[in-house]
């Protein structure tokens, strides 16, 4: 089956007019009218152009002839219908020259037979145009046209041949007909890698097989030629083995030393020694090959001639040390870009390694620039919906006045007899006097008319009727009110989700292009150190070695349970990097391999101890109170307490919907404020009631000891540091009231050791006697000498407790206490002799 990856054939549309038809099917032909001029000695890019163009043609004719020449098993030619139908097919303007070397090279054949090479030819094109007729011409089709028309031709020759009832010559035609199918198969797969301009990252198995297959029969066109005695199919093989174990290593060198052994032995059944010899010549090229070109040959030179002297002919092992020099001389005037070409390609070599970067850079940057457009674009409709938002709530106010006067006119004044004094002789009077009674409706709805002052009842006759007009239009009014207020807070909480998403997709374009530009040396100090350790490592990915954000991804051959990575790995990261590193997770492959990914991390300088201790109103299971401590995964630890509405089922709905609103908005990357401002717009929105909570969040970031405290609504905090309490406090409301809250942001520097307490209303609130609340909490927890957090949130809460007599709890309470300490190395960072400090590139893209 042909792969998809190979581009296939479109045939000609059926509907142009005649001489578009003609000239479509001259297309295959050399046009002479397409000939471009010479171009001018001065325009660079048309003399490229030129030579590249001519260069192909070249190749393919040169190609062409020597697979015309070629013959296996002495007589059978299946190469050069194969590659004339597959340049056919896939590059049809050079086909008229892949077919004239391919009939050249047919009159210098061992078995020469230029009329069956034509023969074929024709049939292959006739077949092709017939497809084409009935729209049918896919690639998939070429091998069978070329074992179609080899089959015809070789099978009349041999019947117009052979006179005796022989069988032979019938399985050998049919022989040939099956190898033509199957090189058509590999040459689908090699003449595209070489012709395509697009870049590509690695080639696939077929590819390899193809391109090995093509260069090996390429070969055999030169069987029986010679210079100075020198054999060329031996020189240009090995030639071929080293230059291929040079760029690729041994493993490709052996394979392309047994592919183009075995293709040589079947055009010269006396060469079968020549597979081993190739074998194990590609096989020392490649394992010496670290030396350069000098290694290289010395290497292919040793591995020749050791097993041509198992032959025990000395003529036989000249010829064979001659080739090997002939070829190691052609290997020294290779441009090294030929090799380095094809080490682009070869898993595991420094070419492919910066070949795959080379791809995930333009990937990463094209990710980068559509991420960046799409923020852009989120930032533009936040933009939008605000604008909108104040715009209309402006306009709306004016329409609402204006329909109020036409309201009143309508329905009272234009059926007055006093309409043209009012109207027109007193206009601004009249308009005064209704602004003034919508002002007086608005500040008392339920106005009687007998409070309405003399000044009014005089200037108009219908004053109670226009009273009852305004009540029932103001009534209509608070209502639209209301559901405009609910279109406006939607509008803008939209506005402020999409500016948070835009932040978050901005934070992650940034985190998309930092990447250090030269890692590949640290890899392999890594690796060099690793190795020296005596672990087995099979893969090492620096993502990022920034200071403090350091990450690092390897691959290794041992299961978790030894825990070498802790033990032995991250202690020796910790000290060629200058920094504490820790392991991060660790993966077992799920497909039951033996490998394992592990990744390490920059170890955070602080770790927190929580506890926490509550008690619901009245002894119920269910307080109104929430809590929540979660790491996030910017390096910062999350803490925070929620007091809902009242208390019992509702109040718990409250403050938990509260505060998982807010986890998931802070794991999700978005600011804090604009977090906090989110979740407040949802609960205004979700219900008609009123409904709101409270909201006590502290953000530490667990590297610098730093503490972002936000307060909405919430009682004060405490930070224990030693003896010394020290309180924070706030004064805003809780969320859920208002759409435009205050939100207070306290940045707090941490120290080693410190407590924080924070605690819901239930707690502070306890002692009715305590006329300084916030004094007396500062006693109590003066008082309280343990500096475990469970056990102080537990001695809190008791104390907190035992100021209701008779032990009846009046309102839920809730106690959190986080301490901060300096987080230990499980393991201590340990010296290898020998082992340099890893130098980190400044430099980042």
């Amino acid at each position: 089956m042909i792969k998809p990856s190979v581009i296939p054939f479109v045939p000609r549309q059926q509907q142009e007019t005649g001489s578009q038809n003609k000239k479509k099917e001259r297309r295959w032909k050399f046009n002479l009218q397409k000939k471009s001029a010479s171009p001018r000695s001065g325009d660079k890019a048309a003399w490229q152009a030129f030579v590249q163009r001519y260069q192909w043609i070249a190749l393919v004719a040169l190609i062409g002839f020597l697979l015309g020449r070629a013959v296996m098993l002495e007589g059978l030619a299946p190469f050069a219908a194969a590659f004339f139908a597959v340049v056919l097919y896939t590059r049809r303007e050079l086909s008229v020259w892949a077919a004239a070397g391919v009939i050249a090279g047919s009159f210098w054949a061992v078995s020469s037979a230029p009329a069956v090479i034509i023969a074929e030819i024709g049939i292959i094109y006739l077949l092709v145009r017939a497809l084409e007729a009935y729209e049918r011409a896919d690639l998939s089709h070429a091998p069978v046209v070329v074992f179609t028309s080899t089959l015809l031709v070789r099978l009349f020759v041999t019947v117009m041949t052979e006179t005796t009832a022989n069988w032979l010559p019938y399985v050998l035609t049919a022989v040939e007909a099956g190898l033509s199918f199957v090189l058509t198969l590999l040459f689908l797969h090699a003449l595209p890698v070489l012709s395509r301009s697009a870049r590509r990252t690695r080639l696939r198995p077929e590819e390899w097989v193809g391109l090995m297959i093509l260069a090996a029969s390429v070969l055999t066109g030169v069987v029986g030629w010679s210079v100075y005695g020198i054999s060329l199919e031996m020189a240009l093989s090995r030639y071929a083995v080293v230059l291929v174990a040079l760029a690729a290593g041994p493993l490709l060198g052996a394979s392309a030393g047994v592919v183009a052994g075995i293709i040589l032995s079947l055009s010269n059944l006396d060469a079968a020694a020549q597979i081993g010899i190739l074998a194990f010549g590609g096989l020392m090229a490649g394992l010496i090959r670290q030396g350069g070109k000098p290694a290289a040959a010395f290497g292919l030179l040793l591995g020749t001639s050791m097993l041509s002297l198992y032959e025990g002919q000395a003529q036989a092992a000249m010829s064979s040390v001659w080739a090997s020099v002939a070829a190691a001389l052609l290997l020294f005037a290779t441009p090294r870009k030929w090799s380095e070409s094809i080490a682009r390609y070869v898993p595991g070599t420094p070419d492919y390694a910066q070949n795959q970067q080379d791809y995930a850079k333009k990937v990463r940057d094209l990710t980068a620039e559509r991420v960046e457009r799409f923020s852009e674009v989120f930032r533009q409709l936040a933009g939008s919906f605000r604008q909108i938002t104040y715009a209309g709530e402006t306009k709306s106010h004016e329409r609402d006045f204006e329909h109020f006067i036409n309201t009143v006119h309508e329905t009272n004044c234009q059926s007055c007899h006093k309409r043209g004094l009012c109207w027109d002789g007193q206009f601004f009077q009249t308009y005064k006097l209704l602004t003034d009674m919508m002002s007086a409706v608005e500040a008392d709805p339920d106005l009687p008319s007998s409070h309405l002052p003399k000044p009014w009842t005089r200037h108009c006759v219908k004053t109670p009727q226009v009273l009852e007009v305004l009540k029932r239009q103001y009534d209509l009014y608070r209502h639209d009110q209301h559901w405009r207020r609910q279109v406006q807070d939607s509008r803008l909480l939209v506005a402020e989700q999409l500016s948070g998403v835009s932040q978050v997709m901005d934070d992650l374009v940034k985190e998309i292009r930092r990447e250090a530009k030269e890692l590949g040396r640290q890899e392999e100090q890594i690796r060099e150190a690793l190795e020296g350790l005596g672990l087995a490592i099979q893969r090492i990915d620096i993502i990022s070695l920034e200071e403090g954000q350091v990450e690092i991804e390897m691959v290794h051959a041992f299961r978790p349970g030894y825990d070498e990575c802790r033990k032995v790995i991250a202690p020796l990261l910790s000290d060629i990097l200058g920094e504490s590193i820790s392991v991060r997770s660790e993966r077992v492959s799920e497909s039951g391999g033996r490998w394992t990914t592990v990744t390490f991390g920059s170890a955070k300088a602080f770790e927190v101890l929580t506890g926490v201790a509550a008690a619901a109103k009245d002894g119920d299971l269910l307080s109104g109170d929430s809590f929540s401590m979660t790491e996030l995964g910017s390096g910062k630890f999350a803490v925070s307490i929620s007091d809902g509405m009242g208390n019992g089922a509702r109040a718990r709905l409250e403050s938990s919907a509260a505060l998982s609103m807010l986890e998931q908005l802070l794991q999700s990357g978005i600011n804090e404020r604009v977090a906090v401002k989110s979740v407040n717009s949802i609960l205004l929105l979700r219900s008609p009631e009123e409904m709101f909570a409270t909201v006590d969040l502290a953000l530490i970031d667990l590297y610098t000891a730093q503490a972002t405290l936000l307060k909405i609504g919430s009682t004060p905090s405490f930070i224990k540091r030693g003896r010394e309490v020290i309180p924070i406090a706030a004064n805003n409301l809780p969320i859920g009231i208002l759409q435009d809250i205050e939100i207070d942001v306290l940045q707090v520097d941490l120290q080693p050791g410190d407590t924080l307490i924070m605690m819901t209303d239930g707690v502070i609130d306890a002692p009715d006697h305590a006329v300084n609340k916030e004094l007396w909490m500062k006693r109590v927890l003066q008082e309280i000498g343990s500096d475990d957090p469970q056990e102080l949130a537990d001695a809190l809460l008791h104390t907190a407790l035992r100021q209701f007599p008779g032990g009846r709890v009046r309102d839920d309470m809730t106690v959190v206490v986080t301490k901060i300490v300096r987080r230990e190395p499980e393991w201590a960072a340990f010296r290898w002799p020998g082992l340099d400090r890893l130098e980190r590139s400044r430099t980042v893209s």
